[in-house]
């Protein structure tokens, strides 16, 4: 499912425009990526949690020339699901 077809599926079940959803979905993404940015995490209730976490610099090999290399530091994304998702996600399949 991409993002065209998401934000129809919302707005048909909430019987918002396309445009009302689309914002909502950006808003949350971007509110997501906001915190997880400032190494935050952001729970959604009956869904997840989404947290940022962040990855030292560190050394490594290019393994086709064998040169090493510095590999700076970054934050990445992590997300858990919410044990009342896994449940419905169970009962469904």
């Amino acid at each position: 499912m991409d993002n065209k077809e998401l934000v129809e599926k919302i707005s048909e079940k909430l019987g918002r425009s396309k445009g009302d959803v689309n914002k909502l979905v950006e808003a949350l993404a971007d509110v997501i990526v906001e915190r997880c940015g400032a190494l935050d995490s952001v729970a959604i209730p009956g869904f997840g949690t989404f947290e940022g976490k962040k990855k030292s610099e560190r050394v490594m090999t290019n393994p086709s020339n064998g040169k090493r290399m510095l590999v700076p530091p970054k934050i990445t994304l992590s997300f858990k699901v919410s044990n009342v998702l896994k449940t419905r996600l169970k009962n469904n399949a």
